[in-house]
């Protein structure tokens, strides 16, 4: 049986490695809801800025305030690829991996390259947090 030498051997390994990250960067991504989140509070409205957001890491949910006293909540995980996205700015919420851009009062993808909109969780205002309904 012949021996397998150095150089075949990282390249074998090399071309096992593109494999898989080919592999975690193909096809869009679906963002499964979290069970059993139902009553939890979510964050404190006094956290969550008007026209901008927070992310939640615990369920990775983002919630948002698009205007004063509305708040949205959506899955943190991007419909592209899977990757998290950030604290909403300016009433646009961005994938930290390729740039898609999501509406922060509707989770709607409004720039590629992601196409379909974040997953919604409905939620309401109960004293001081938000809540998930």
């Amino acid at each position: 049986m012949p021996e397998i030498g150095r150089r075949e051997a990282l390249g074998a390994a090399g071309v096992a490695a593109c494999g898989l990250a080919l592999a975690g960067c193909s096809g869009g991504a679906k963002a499964e809801p979290v069970q059993s989140i139902k009553g939890k509070v979510l964050a404190k409205t006094a956290d969550v800025p008007v026209g901008g957001g927070i992310v939640v890491q615990q369920y990775k949910i983002v919630v948002t305030q698009p205007a004063k006293g509305v708040f949205k909540a959506y899955s943190a995980v991007c419909t592209h690829k899977g990757c998290a996205v950030g604290s909403p700015k300016e009433n646009v919420i961005t994938c930290n991996c390729h740039g898609s851009q999501f509406a922060a009062d509707s989770g709607k993808a409004l720039k590629g390259p992601a196409t379909t909109p974040l997953m919604a969780y409905q939620v309401k205002v109960v004293g001081d947090g938000v809540v998930v309904a």
